[in-house]
């Protein structure tokens, strides 16, 4: 870049920091128990469904909120994100959440923190239905990544081609699902 251009540059970028293809809402909003932010909910994982409560476009990227009701046992494999925390509070149903080297077993009323760095999983425990409100902050692309699988873009996928989806999205698988472990 040229020295002129980078010194305008310079002037103006401060003041456009407040500036964003999406404006934040003026005023609250609610959602409802089992309803998504955008009447549109999000299935994956063969049964599970995701209800967005705070989207990421209503904080520009700052933070995304979802319940996640889950009918199957399990949960995804050991991941971690670099640049994002993840919070974890049980609604109904019991699971189990690893953050590094800890181990969780908690039920409805329950919550666990997960720093953002730290390799995690989680695994739905128990028949029946479970549900959890899940949190990321920031954002990042994580609402985007499910959206995503919802529509379909990971099925046939190599897991090659999956884990640079992953990567692609902000976080990277590093070991297998919590429920691969009581297997031995």
């Amino acid at each position: 870049m040229k020295r002129d251009k980078f010194l305008k540059m310079s002037v103006v970028l401060p003041f456009m920091g407040g500036f964003s293809d999406v404006e934040r809402p003026k005023k609250g909003f609610g959602v409802n128990s089992g309803k998504d932010r955008f009447d549109k909910s999000i299935s994956l994982l063969e049964g599970d469904t995701f209800y967005t409560k705070v989207s990421s476009k209503d904080t520009n990227g700052d933070l995304y909120v979802f319940e996640s009701t889950r009918v199957k046992i399990g949960g995804p494999s050991l991941h971690v994100h670099a640049e994002q925390d993840e919070w974890w509070y049980i609604l109904e149903g019991e699971f189990k959440i690893k953050i590094g080297e800890d181990l969780f077993e908690v039920k409805a009323g329950d919550s666990v923190f997960g720093p953002r760095g730290v390799p995690h999983t989680f695994s739905k425990v128990g028949e029946g239905t479970a549900r959890m409100i899940i949190t990321f902050q920031p954002a990042g692309k994580m609402e985007q990544f499910f959206t995503s699988i919802s529509e379909g873009v990971m099925k046939g996928k190599s897991e090659k081609e999956q884990d640079a989806f992953r990567i692609a999205h902000g976080f990277e698988r590093v070991g297998p699902a919590l429920d691969y472990f009581k297997k031995f």
